[in-house]
């Protein structure tokens, strides 16, 4: 009878079959639980990625918030993602129910580069291990100290010699900004930092910088979505794990020279702190080699790659608004003058200063999405169900251009930071997310941004090159960064 069957049915027949019945699997399998946010129309197998803009993800994510309101469902191939908006949605998931959606997804490139043993992607108790150890070994190393300040300052001076070498030509500032920052978490690393001139270096840092520009592409993020399909498919997913081997070489490298003349009574920097932890922790999976080249890798990324991009924005900034700029100089002039290196203490006198500054980050926006996180148990956000293993990503976008509590949040302008002329700040800013899954930098950020900042303003005078317009284009990849531009920096 089956074999009867079998002949009487044409291949057109049981094609038609086959995709119905893979069509009611489909619809069965990624079937919203009763209650979910509300989520637009969905594609069979491929869920939302028609609404996805990978040029313009901002402008597509704002149009769905318009639509839907400040939580709403999307699906990419099989993962099930949430996206909130707004102060309240935020805090709500970032803070007041934060140890519920305290994971990270198990998104492929992500794992990739920040590996699930390091700081970033890791979850349960060996992230909080690794963080906790992390930030003590930091502090213990001069965070939040003069000793780090003075690191910062050091860097700063070093920075300004490189830009004077210019002569007030054009130049793209992208390689030597990084190479600056990249010093200050290197120094805490590695334990010394590396000069503008080692080519070595300036290899890798543009490995790194070509890394995060290649998240956004568009092969990157299909990949995240059918790595079963796209790794067999040639592009820039393939060029990021290709840099990310030599990179995690250079962290092993870095490691191996340690163990060459480690002194366990002695710890000079965090991997040596680190060595000295696994040889504490044999019969422990927390401490190992493995963990310490992701934590490396982690660190290094993280405390480079956004403060970078975010003095980027303000170098371009800064020369498309020269009044702003002069504004900026005059005040540094009448507190700090020309005789002395700019001092964290400084801060609280240069209110329109810090206010540019933050009006950087805001308008910057360079993590605009923050960090996916993933419902660790069911929950309810706003009335609406939640189901364990659900994405939830944060749309912090959506507090920095809040047109309800932001004057004119299109535009750069440093008084969305000024009440009465003094430096206030907004509750809806929040560029280094929130809870305990916050940035474990930030302190050091923000230490880093007002030094260098005020040290380069004191110094020179950003402006467009002869006969060029600057862009506020910008480059979505790790990072919201702008793109590549050229500027001259006119000692002054």
């Amino acid at each position: 009878m089956l074999h009867f069957l079998w002949d009487s049915i044409s291949l057109q027949t049981f094609l038609i079959f086959l995709f119905v019945f893979l069509l009611i699997a489909d619809y069965m399998k990624n079937r919203n639980p009763r209650n979910f946010p509300p989520t637009p129309f969905r594609l069979p197998f491929l869920g939302h990625i028609y609404l996805v803009d990978f040029k313009d993800p901002l402008a597509a994510m704002q149009k769905l918030n318009k639509r839907y309101g400040d939580i709403f469902g999307m699906q990419i191939a099989s993962m099930k993602c949430v996206i909130v908006n707004g102060t309240r949605l935020v805090r709500e998931v970032l803070v007041n129910q934060g140890d519920k959606f305290m994971e990270r997804p198990d998104f492929p490139h992500e794992i990739d580069i920040f590996s699930k043993v390091g700081l970033i992607s890791s979850n349960g108790h060996l992230w909080k291990a690794q963080r906790r150890f992390t930030l003590s070994t930091l502090r213990n190393f001069g965070l939040g100290k003069r000793s780090l300040e003075e690191r910062i300052q050091e860097e700063c001076q070093f920075l300004g010699d490189v830009f004077r070498d210019e002569q007030g030509n054009p130049f793209n500032p992208q390689l030597k900004v990084t190479n600056a920052v990249a010093n200050v978490i290197c120094s805490l690393i590695f334990g010394n930092r590396f000069e503008y001139h080692d080519e070595d270096f300036q290899r890798l840092l543009k490995q790194m910088y070509e890394m995060t520009a290649l998240q956004g592409a568009i092969t990157t993020q299909l990949y995240n979505n059918f790595p079963s399909i796209m790794k067999y498919v040639p592009g820039a997913h393939h060029t990021i794990l290709k840099h990310l081997r030599l990179l995690r070489k250079f962290m092993q490298e870095q490691i191996n020279k340690h163990k060459e003349d480690w002194n366990p009574s002695e710890s000079r920097d965090y991997i040596d702190s680190y060595l000295l932890e696994i040889s504490k922790d044999h019969d422990s999976d927390t401490f190992r080699e493995e963990h310490l080249i992701a934590c490396t890798l982690d660190l290094v990324f993280a405390g480079t790659e956004t403060t970078s991009s975010t003095l980027r924005w303000a170098l371009l900034f800064m020369a498309i608004h020269p009044e702003i700029q002069a504004r900026v100089q005059a005040e540094i002039d009448a507190v700090i003058g020309q005789a002395r290196p700019p001092a964290l203490e400084d801060r609280n006198n240069l209110h329109y200063t810090n206010a540019v500054i933050h009006e950087v980050q805001r308008k910057g926006n360079v993590v605009p999405f923050n960090g996916p996180r993933m419902a660790s148990e069911d929950a309810y956000v706003d009335g609406y169900f939640i189901p364990k293993g659900t994405v939830i990503m944060t749309n912090l976008t959506s507090l920095m251009f809040d047109k309800n509590e932001w004057k004119t949040p299109e535009h750069f302008n440093p008084e969305h930071f000024l009440k009465d002329g003094k430096f206030w700040k907004n509750e809806n800013f929040i560029p280094f997310s929130l809870g305990k899954r916050s940035c474990l930098g930030e302190l050091l950020a923000r230490s880093e941004l007002f030094l260098f900042f005020t040290s380069l303003l004191q110094k020179f005078t950003f402006q467009a090159p002869p006969d060029t317009k600057l862009s506020l284009q910008t480059m979505m990849g790790i990072t919201l960064a702008p793109k590549p531009y050229k500027i001259c920096a006119v000692p002054r």
